[in-house]
């Protein structure tokens, strides 16, 4: 027997966070009961476990990695027509989501897949993975300024924790720089609010690497699947951050 939540998540249904969401909003069923609690246990290969009428089942588990254009978001539809990452995903039957999102206007990699657990652990706020972004910011942050983002900045949501930040080009004609910056935490639109914060907004920005993952030569709007050894590696490291922070 194991929380109905778990159960989703391992079948694939969605992160073990959205699955509880998913119960408590009563689209859940055991046995034509449906479940509106937490805590509830069953047994997958016992009972009929449904989510809006439809059983779940145990689909093989997929671990993608995608380099997601810009001008595509990361939902699983969009009311106003605009270009899904599953509309990237050729050959996909199964159905994905992102671990994670980037917003309609970053670019870079993006971690896709159908195993809840392995999305929670990698989106956990306790398990501290490093995420690093390209950031093109207007003007020319003075170092003092990035001293604040390295030591942590105050922002509508709470002080956000440590982040590494390095320049990596600086053009005095366009009066632009790009920064190098690494996070810790998974808040909506942190890197841009963090520059915000310090008066230098973001013209453009692509994730490069999430872990010690990163894109190589994956072209963008392409995809290729995790290696064993690529999905173990990331969940050491969710783990290792989350022993490190306790």
């Amino acid at each position: 027997m194991e929380r109905l939540q778990k159960i989703l998540a391992q079948a694939g249904i969605a992160s073990r966070r959205k699955c509880e969401e998913l119960i408590l909003s009563g689209v859940v069923a055991v046995n034509g009961e449906t479940v509106t609690t937490l805590g509830v246990k069953a047994d997958p290969a016992v009972d009929v476990i449904t989510v809006k009428g439809r059983p779940i089942r145990n689909e093989q588990k997929l671990y993608l990695v995608m380099n997601k254009p810009k001008g595509v978001i990361t939902s699983a539809s969009d009311p106003q027509g605009r270009k899904i990452v599953s509309d990237f995903l050729p050959g996909i039957k199964e159905r994905v989501y992102p671990v994670g999102r980037l917003d309609y206007d970053t670019e870079g990699l993006l971690l896709l897949t159908n195993d809840g657990e392995f999305a929670n652990l990698l989106t956990h706020p306790s398990h501290h993975v490093p995420k690093t972004y390209l950031a093109t910011v207007k003007g020319i942050p003075h170092g003092t300024a990035l001293e604040k983002l390295q030591k942590g900045i105050k922002l509508e949501d709470g002080m956000t924790q440590p982040a590494e930040v390095e320049y990596q080009d600086v053009d005095p004609e366009k009066k632009q720089a790009t920064i190098m910056i690494t996070i810790y935490e998974g808040r909506n639109r942190q890197v841009r609010r963090m520059f915000e914060a310090i008066s230098h907004p973001v013209t453009r920005l692509k994730r490069i690497r999430f872990g010690e993952l990163g894109l190589m030569n994956l072209q963008r709007g392409k995809y290729r699947h995790l290696t064993p050894k690529e999905v173990q590696e990331l969940k050491d490291i969710a783990l290792k951050t989350h022993k490190v922070q306790k």
